[in-house]
Parts: C-alpha cells; structure tokens; sequence
C-alpha cells in the first residue's frame, strides 16, 4: 500500500516575503536614524535567513531520509514557523525603512537576495 508523502519542508529564506510593516513607526526618523536601525534590521534578517535556511537542509535530508528508510520521521520535520515569521517581520521592517528613506530622499536601499 502507497501512503500519500506529506511532509512540510521550511521554505528558503529568499521564499519568504515581506510581512506588512507601517512605515509610520519611522516618519519622524532622520536620515542617520533610519541607517542605523536599517543596519541592525538588516544585520538581523541575515542572521535569521541563515537559520530559516539552516532548518531548510535539515528537514531536506530527513525527509530523504524518511522517504527511504523510516516514513515516522517525517513528523520531526520543521517546516516554517517561528523563524520564518521573524524573518517576514525583518523584510517589512526592511521594506518600511526603505519606504520612508525614499520619502526623505535619504538614499537607503537594501540589496535584495
């Protein structure tokens, strides 16, 4: 008997978008403000992404794993949650810096992976 593969993969950390983000929280920003929260913001989705994408190989190999040898270990998977939720924060953080800066003609843009 064939049982139907269902398994919940993390996504890569590129895949995940943006949450939203009002940009209202930096209106009142300058342009060194907005920098320098852009620099820890963007220092923090790097860090995150590399988690998301850590959880990625890891539930990658044990579905491989459990593909060919156990079917149970499948439900160890990861899939998205918490990381990738932080990090869809990070990206709107991002993009409601980005937003703002243009406004205020303060020249920041993040580099898009």
């Amino acid at each position: 008997m064939m049982l139907p593969l269902v398994a919940a993969c993390a996504s890569k950390s590129a895949d995940i978008a943006p949450s939203y983000v009002s940009p209202i929280q930096y209106q009142n920003y300058s342009c060194s403000q907005r920098a320098q929260e852009g620099r820890r913001v963007s220092e923090a989705a790097a860090r995150v992404s590399g988690q998301q994408d850590k959880k990625r190989g890891s539930d990658q190999v044990l579905t491989g794993v459990a593909v060919v040898i156990f079917w149970p270990a499948l439900f160890a998977l990861e899939g998205d949650g918490q990381t990738a939720a932080e990090l869809g924060r990070l990206k709107g953080e991002m993009e409601a810096i980005e937003k703002t800066s243009n406004q205020k003609n303060c020249g920041i843009e993040f580099r898009r992976s």
